[in-house]
Order: structure tokens, then C-alpha cells, then sequence
């Protein structure tokens, strides 16, 4: 992943999904993504722990979200393999609840190089109808000093992503 695709894809067109910088100070941030995808909330599971079904190959070390991978259990890993092998660990799976809630610790990008600590939170709603599912993504990064600065790259990025899974779970 290139540092600077980061910066870029904070400048793509609106995306179906709420996104929203709540927080930032100097050595802190954190996003949140809001969407409401129209499919069950065991078919947006699955595919959300699919990523490759869904994330922007633009923003993968490999250049392909084929290599993707979540393991969904407590330890779990978010890995993608290196096409001249070896491997990056994105997240690590710490919480998950199939169909409600899953949370990983890691830095995504670039915020992986930083000495950084970062939470996301993603969690399924049922709507009432029992055919729609409210997503909220929260990203929470803090520890290096700048982070402020990166706050509305960041979100613009997850709020793509955010978009891509939409779509994906809607198909």
C-alpha cells in the first residue's frame, strides 16, 4: 500500500455511507462510519469477514484484495500474502459476535508504520424489517504525535471501503 493513496482517496466523491471525523486532537483520532445496507445482517457478516469480497485492491501491500483474509475468532487474523511470499498482519480479530459485532486492533496503511494504537469497532444492527442492517464502523487511533493531521485522509479512505462493502453485501 502507498502512503500516499491514502491521502488521494480522502478526495473521492461522496460515498453512500455517514462519515465523520468525532474526534481528533494532536495524537489522536477517530472516524465513524455509518451505512445502511440492504441484506440481512448473517449475509453482511459473511461478508464482511470476507474483505476481499469488498476492500479497494488501491489500498492492499499486494495490489490485489484477492490476498486478503479474516480469520472471525478471538486472535483471528486480517492478513494478506505478498505475491513473493511472506505476508502483512493489518488487524488482529480481539471481540467478534457473528451478526453483531466484531472489533480488531491494528493499524491500517501507513498507520501501521507509526507508533500508533488503534481500535475498530464494526457493529450490525438488524433492521426491523429483518432485510436491512445498520453498519457502524468506528476506527480509534491514538499515540503518535500528527495523527490529528491524518484524521480526514483516514476517514475518506474508510468511508470507501465503508461503500465497498455495501455494495458487496447488496449483490
Amino acid at each position: 500500500m502507498k502512503a500516499h493513496s491514502l491521502v488521494a482517496l480522502a478526495f473521492v466523491a461522496a460515498s453512500p455511507a455517514a462519515a465523520e471525523v468525532t474526534a481528533s486532537t494532536e495524537t489522536s483520532f477517530t472516524v465513524t462510519e455509518k451505512v445502511t445496507v440492504a441484506a440481512p445482517a448473517a449475509k453482511v457478516w459473511a461478508t464482511l469477514v470476507a474483505p476481499s469480497l469488498w476492500w479497494n485492491k488501491d489500498h492492499t501491500w499486494s495490489g490485489s484484495a484477492a490476498n486478503l483474509s479474516l480469520d472471525p475468532r478471538p486472535g483471528g487474523c486480517w492478513c494478506e500474502k505478498l505475491p513473493k511470499g511472506g505476508g502483512v498482519e493489518h488487524m488482529r480479530v480481539v471481540y467478534a459476535a457473528p451478526g453483531e459485532m466484531l472489533r480488531l486492533t491494528g493499524g491500517l496503511g501507513p498507520l501501521q508504520a507509526m507508533p500508533a494504537s488503534a481500535v475498530m469497532t464494526v457493529t450490525l444492527t438488524p433492521g426491523a424489517d429483518g432485510k436491512s442492517t445498520a453498519v457502524v464502523f468506528t476506527y480509534a487511533v491514538a499515540g503518535a504525535p500528527g495523527l490529528g493531521r491524518i484524521a480526514a485522509p483516514v476517514d475518506g479512505v474508510l468511508a470507501a471501503q465503508v461503500a465497498g462493502l455495501k455494495a458487496a453485501a447488496e449483490r
